[in-house]
């Protein structure tokens, strides 16, 4: 990410401020960092996180700590609501220094509720602060990576796959719409994004299907729709891939789940 912001929250009582943002449908904040901490989580809807070629899906059930510095860009596939609190470093114990997806329950979607009113008493204010950083746990969860191709023949045939990850098309039936060999084109994808073909498109379907799947839409669905032919092949390229089930990955566990769900709401 190039060109990025740098967006500087103002300072607050205690470690934290707390700040909403409506997202529309689509919307996406430009690359930016923060002098701070920032945790960032959907309130309602489901959002998106990209920090170079790595991206996180964020449903209610899963938040995202991004260290101060880093550039991310986030936004929302539907209509959404972005939660973000912003730690100030030396007040904050917390030390990660990677982005870390963090389970968020009932207890701490109900804090973060609490953390932003602006009638809250600073003593009441502080108080909270401390339990929410005790709360904070990390999800052990990879990010789906795709890296971004820079040469204009791997490009060609990356746009078609962005644009439609179901394309049925051959390795070899994108060599030609790229006016290139099927041997060249399998050399420039490893040269250019790190993985083989094959691997680039799982990783575009898997990310295009986690949104789906975070909004509750059926595997058999989502399966279909980001080309697989049958769910059970759908869930094994997540498994291969991810290294756990896509209930596992947004949700962590069945119980932060429903606590989550049953979390106070706008």
């Amino acid at each position: 990410m190039t060109d990025a912001v740098v967006g500087a929250v103002p300072a607050g009582v205690g470690a934290i401020v707390v700040g909403n943002f409506p997202l529309a449908y689509g919307q996406w904040f430009v690359p930016h960092s923060h002098p701070q901490h920032q945790l960032a989580w959907a309130r309602r809807g489901v959002l998106g996180v990209a920090v170079d070629d790595a991206y996180w899906v964020l449903p209610r059930t899963r938040a995202l700590w991004l260290p101060a510095g880093v550039v991310h860009r986030t936004g929302a596939t539907r209509d959404a609501v972005l939660c973000c609190l912003y730690f100030e470093p030396d007040r904050c114990d917390q030390d990660w220094t990677e982005p870390t997806p963090v389970g968020v329950d009932g207890l701490l979607a109900h804090l973060i509720a609490y953390l932003s009113r602006e009638e809250l008493p600073d003593d009441a204010r502080l108080r909270a602060e401390a339990v929410v950083l005790d709360l904070l746990r990390p999800l052990p969860a990879t990010p789906i990576d795709v890296p971004d191709p820079a040469d204009d023949r791997v490009r060609v045939v990356a746009d078609a796959l962005l644009a439609n990850p179901a394309d049925p098309r051959s390795l070899e039936a994108h060599a030609r719409a790229a006016g290139v060999s099927r041997r060249t084109l399998t050399r420039l994808f490893v040269q250019d994004t790190g993985m083989n073909f094959d691997r680039w498109r799982t990783h575009v379907r898997l990310r295009a299907a986690l949104p789906l799947l975070a909004e509750g839409q059926p595997v058999s669905r989502v399966a279909h729709t980001v080309g697989y032919a049958t769910p059970s092949a759908f869930l094994a390229a997540f498994r291969r891939t991810v290294g756990t089930s896509p209930g596992r990955y947004l949700h962590g566990d069945a119980s932060v789940e429903a606590s989550a769900a049953s979390a106070v709401d706008e």
